[in-house]
């Protein structure tokens, strides 16, 4: 910064000095043209100096130019990583309710698109403008010379200049307001036209044909609104040109007829018509660097506001210390619907999960079985009721103290594109496993033959994003698996856990997993009943609540829904 506000100060004073010393030379030409003689060895160096002086000069220029754009050119990498980091650490720290809703993403985005360029040009404006009001001012201290109203008429003439591009700013972000969401529907576009993960849909249903048309339609529709917005911009600049130059003209006229009427020289025209020329020029670029500063700061206001987006789960001012989890987890009488639904999925929702003991939860699609997931995890915090661990209230611990006492496999857990070995450490990645916890996890999960038949083994890249190896959904759920295994918690949670197994790997791994279980708190979401019959412990839910719970046999001999459940599963069997 302070390198590059010192270039600022002498690229502003040096054009100040290059006009000054150009009126030099030209009266030391004049006069000596007037003379009409051949001019002496001491008067040809009296020319000639003040020329290899304005060649240091414009020499001088060229080396600070190159040596600002350098400067420029790193400071902008160094704030484009800045921003980044902070926009990044702000969203990490929000809950997922910000997701939830539109608006959220909106500002995400606006945001995000402005993130590289916005604070680069900010910066750059912000030098421009000091650097033009440095040499302005200069220009304007050497025709004030010649009156006191000449700098005023140069003002006049970039006022219009000014309304311009202050007008066409707002106008520009008021569209890109209301038009982020068309914005981010054509990214969304893109991304399933060149992206691998919807490649086999779009060639299978022919979809290519319709998202190339939706996309060339939206960006059309964009087009038009930005080309309607700076065709008014163009016809309002040349109007504001037009103005500019008749001060310009204006100007000249009185010099030259001052000229004329023998009160100025042939110098004083030539320092006239560069000072007010460059005057009216650096006028128009101190208006521009304005108008950037109004759009870059709007652009400010997009990213604060996503800055100062604060997260609804927060962590209570005197946090408690977690409890041991000797007794049970409790949801008592518990409501919950997500932000900006209407819909309750947990209504008066009561249920005990035992210390030690393994539970599964059985039943239908979207009746909030994944939502008991997320609100254990303190995703989202309920409505109404409370989630106690040993009598204890979650929300009078920390988050991340109670996370940690946690592990979960979500029923889409994310493939990591790096290496076997760090897919399965992201599950403790602040403790650093060790190899052997890694081989120890992968074993449990039934993942470590898939990745000793790698080419590199667990050192193989998983995915096809950097040249690794891709894996079936099966092998990668076993991935997770073995990332959920690896850390160290008393309660464990499993969405949707075998879902993708084959029923001979099936069994296998529930007795294995019985024996890593030992000891732990276990909740398992499964639609498979031969995953859940050999649970300690199963929960029906059905409309937001348990309606039945008791061991497998205990729920046949009721002969209710999961008597039902399994009835009908029998009767497959045998078809």
């Amino acid at each position: 910064m302070v390198v590059w506000l010192l270039l600022l100060v002498m690229q502003g004073v040096l054009p100040v000095i290059t006009v000054h010393m150009t009126r030099q030379v030209v009266d030391h030409l004049a006069s000596f043209v007037s003379k009409g003689s051949v001019p002496s060895l001491s008067s040809s160096a009296a020319i000639f100096m003040p020329v290899v002086s304005l060649g240091l000069l414009m020499l001088f220029g060229q080396v600070l130019q190159s040596v600002g754009q350098w400067v420029r050119s790193v400071q902008g990498g160094r704030i484009q990583d800045y921003m980044g980091g902070l926009i990044h650490d702000r969203v990490t720290a929000l809950d997922l309710s910000f997701f939830d809703s539109p608006s959220g993403y909106d500002r995400l985005h606006r945001a995000r698109a402005d993130a590289v360029s916005r604070p680069i040009g900010l910066l750059e404006s912000m030098g421009s403008l000091g650097q033009n009001t440095i040499t302005l001012a200069g220009m304007a201290a050497l025709l004030s010379s010649y009156a006191f109203w000449v700098p005023l008429l140069l003002v006049a003439g970039t006022v219009p200049a000014l309304w311009v591009t202050v007008r066409h700013a707002g106008r520009m972000e008021e569209w890109r307001r209301r038009n982020t969401a068309d914005e981010r529907r054509c990214d969304y576009f893109d991304w399933l036209l060149t992206t691998r993960e919807a490649a086999q849909e779009l060639r299978f249903f022919d979809l290519g044909d319709h998202y190339r048309s939706s996309y060339q339609q939206l960006r059309a529709t964009l087009r038009q609104g930005k080309r309607s917005l700076e065709t008014g911009k163009l016809l309002t600049e040349l109007l504001a040109g037009i103005f500019a130059i008749l001060t310009t003209g204006t100007g000249m006229l009185w010099m030259v007829s001052r000229t004329i009427a023998g009160r100025a020289g042939v110098g004083d025209i030539v320092l006239f018509y560069q000072a007010f020329g460059q005057g009216q020029r650096l006028m128009s670029n101190l208006l521009r660097n304005a108008g950037d500063i109004y759009l870059n700061m709007l652009f400010l206001e997009n990213l604060f506001e996503l800055l100062t987006t604060e997260p609804a789960i927060r962590d209570p001012e005197h946090p408690l210390p977690v409890p041991p989890l000797e007794e049970a987890i409790r949801f008592e009488s518990v409501n919950f619907r997500y932000p900006g639904s209407e819909r309750a999925l947990l209504q008066e929702f009561d249920l005990t999960l035992r210390s030690g003991e393994i539970a599964a939860i059985l039943g239908q699609n979207g009746e909030g079985k994944t939502t008991l997931i997320k609100l254990l995890c303190r995703f989202y915090d309920p409505d109404l009721g409370r989630i106690t661990v040993d009598g204890l209230d979650i929300r009078q611990l920390r988050q991340a103290d109670w996370r940690r006492q946690i592990t979960v496999l979500f029923q889409e857990p994310m493939r990591y594109h790096v290496s076997a070995a760090e897919n399965i450490a992201h599950g403790d990645i602040r403790r650093t496993p060790a190899m052997m916890e890694i081989e120890s996890a992968a074993e449990a999960s039934g993942a470590s033959e898939i990745i000793r038949g790698l080419p590199e083994g667990f050192g193989t890249v998983l995915g096809k994003w950097f040249g690794g190896a891709e894996l079936s959904a099966g092998e990668w759920q076993r991935v997770a698996l073995a990332r959920a295994f690896l850390r160290r918690a008393k309660l464990i949670i499993l969405d949707e856990p075998t879902s993708m197994l084959d029923v001979w790997s099936e069994s296998k791994w529930f007795d294995r997993f019985r024996e890593l279980a030992a000891g732990c708190t276990v909740l398992i979401i499964s639609h498979r009943l031969a995953t859940t019959m050999q649970a300690d412990v199963i929960h029906v839910m059905q409309n937001g609540r348990i309606v039945e719970s008791g061991s497998h046999r205990q729920l046949l001999e009721k002969g209710g829904r999961y008597w039902q459940a399994w009835e009908s599963r029998q009767e497959l069997t045998v078809l």
